[in-house]
């Protein structure tokens, strides 16, 4: 499993001209199962995904493909975790 922090880069006009872009990248990536769950950060400098592959070049290759990182507007910090422990509905994700 994989948290993938984004920090936005450039202002917020700049963010939300390119939000239809992402968003479609976001569902792209829901639909192939990749990413579980998504968000803004509170205050709004950026955001965290929740996602699930077979390896973090996995992670890396995909963030390539979002238009935030083609325009140069966020930064990536990426998290691998091994979840030990989960509520029932995420259950499916516990190894170990």
């Amino acid at each position: 499993m994989f948290i993938i922090s984004l920090t936005y880069l450039k202002p917020a006009e700049e963010i939300d001209a390119l939000l239809a872009a992402h968003r479609e990248y976001l569902r792209e990536q829901y639909d192939n199962g990749m990413f579980l769950m998504s968000g803004r950060m509170v205050p709004r400098t950026g955001g965290i995904i929740i996602a699930t592959a077979d390896s973090r070049a996995d992670i890396e290759a995909v963030i390539e493909l979002d238009p935030f990182n083609e325009a140069g507007a966020a930064s990536y910090a990426i998290t691998e975790f091994v979840p030990t422990m989960t509520a029932d509905i995420l259950s499916a994700f516990q190894q170990g």
